[in-house]
C-alpha cells in the first residue's frame, strides 16, 4: 500500500530519531512517502496532495491541530488516515486505543493496513456565519473553553513548548483573569428536535468522541456515550460559578462523565446544533483556534472518513494511550 507519512517538526515527540522509527515501521511492509509541513493549513494541502496521488493512507505525525487539518482534506474520500502519537495529548490517537510510542504505533498501524483494519467514522462540520466551514473528528469547543486555548497558544509562542502543567496553568488564568463567568456568551439552539429548544451557556463542548481529552495519563470523561458511529453529545456549561464549575471537573477527571443539573445541560444524539453570540463567542476544533463568530452552525456528517485501528489487544493495559514519550 502506498502511506504518505505527514510530519509536524515542531510537535513535541517529533525528533529525527523519531521519523526515522516511524518510517522504518511503516516501509517494513509498505510504500512511505514523506511529507513534512511548513505551516499552519500545510497538511491539509499535503493530505490533499496524496489523496489525488492514489494514497491509500495519510499517517499523521504530529499534534492534533496538524491531524485535524489531515482529516479534514480525507472527509468523503476513502484514503483513511493514521493519527500517530506526535502531541503533546494526541487525542484520537489515544482514545483509538494506539501505543503511546509512535515507533509501535506505526508498527500496529502498517500491520492493520495490511489486514484491512479501518473503520468508516461520522466527523462533525463547524459553519460559522463569516469564512469558511471546517471539518473536526473529536470535538468542537466554544466559549470559555476556546479562551482557554488562545492562551495556551499565547504560552506557547513565548516558551516554545506544550506540556500538561502549561494546560493547567492557562486554565486557572483564563477561568480567574482572562472570562467573563458572570455573563451567558452565546445561545445554542437544537433544530432539529422535535420541539426545538434553546439554552444560555459560556462554555459548550459539542462531542464526537469521548474522552474529551486527556490529563497526564487521565482521561477527562464528559459524555461515555459520545462514540464516533452514531452523533453528537452536546454539553453547556450554564453556571462557572466556582464550585459549580470545580463539580464538573472532578466529575470528568473521576471518569464519570457530567450528568445534567440546573448548570449543566446535556444532549445525545444530535445531528445538528446552531450557537449564536451575545458577548464573545471563540470557538476550537480538536484543540485547533478558529476565532470569534457571530454564529457557528455544528452538523454531523455520518460515515465520513476512514481511520486505520490497530489490533492492540496485545499490549500491556498500560501501554495503551499512554501519553507521547517525549524525546525532547
Amino acid at each position: 500500500m502506498l502511506v504518505h507519512l505527514l510530519l509536524n517538526t515542531r510537535a513535541s515527540s517529533v525528533t529525527p530519531d523519531a521519523v526515522e522509527d516511524v518510517r522504518d515501521a511503516l516501509a517494513a511492509r509498505h510504500e512511505v512517502v514523506l511529507a513534512p509541513t511548513r505551516a499552519p493549513g500545510h497538511a491539509a494541502e499535503l493530505a490533499a496532495d496524496a489523496r489525488e496521488a492514489g494514497a491509500d493512507c495519510v499517517a499523521v505525525l504530529g499534534g492534533d491541530g496538524t491531524m485535524n487539518e489531515a482529516a479534514g482534506a480525507l472527509v468523503g474520500s476513502h484514503c483513511s488516515v493514521a493519527p500517530l502519537p506526535g502531541g503533546s495529548t494526541s487525542v484520537l490517537s489515544r482514545s483509538l486505543g494506539y501505543p503511546g510510542d509512535p515507533a509501535a504505533a506505526a508498527r500496529a498501524v502498517a500491520r492493520a493496513l495490511g489486514e484491512g483494519r479501518v473503520e468508516r467514522i461520522g466527523v462533525g462540520r463547524a459553519e460559522p456565519d463569516t469564512g469558511p466551514g471546517r471539518h473536526f473528528v473529536c470535538h468542537a469547543g466554544i466559549g470559555w473553553d476556546a479562551a482557554l486555548v488562545a492562551e495556551v497558544e499565547r504560552y506557547r509562542r513565548r516558551l516554545h513548548r506544550a506540556n500538561h502543567a502549561l494546560f493547567v496553568a492557562a486554565g486557572l488564568r483564563t477561568f480567574f483573569g482572562g472570562y467573563d463567568r458572570d455573563e451567558p456568551h452565546f445561545t445554542v439552539t437544537f433544530p432539529g428536535r422535535p420541539h426545538p429548544h434553546s439554552v444560555d451557556g459560556a462554555f459548550s463542548l459539542v462531542l464526537n468522541s469521548d474522552p474529551y481529552t486527556f490529563v497526564g495519563p487521565r482521561p477527562f470523561v464528559v459524555a461515555p456515550a459520545a462514540d464516533r458511529h452514531r452523533p453528537f453529545a452536546v454539553a453547556t456549561v450554564r453556571d462557572m460559578a466556582v464550585m459549580s464549575f470545580l463539580r464538573t471537573v472532578g466529575g470528568a477527571l473521576r471518569g464519570r462523565g457530567l450528568r445534567p443539573s440546573a448548570s449543566l445541560d446535556t444532549r445525545e444524539d444530535v445531528t445538528e446544533v446552531v450557537f449564536t453570540r451575545r458577548t464573545t463567542m471563540p470557538y476550537q476544533l480538536d484543540g485547533d483556534l478558529i476565532g470569534d463568530v457571530a454564529e457557528l452552525r455544528v452538523r454531523h456528517l455520518p460515515d465520513a472518513l476512514d481511520v486505520v485501528v490497530p489490533d492492540v489487544s496485545d499490549l500491556s493495559a498500560p501501554a495503551r494511550g499512554a501519553p507521547p514519550r517525549a524525546r525532547w
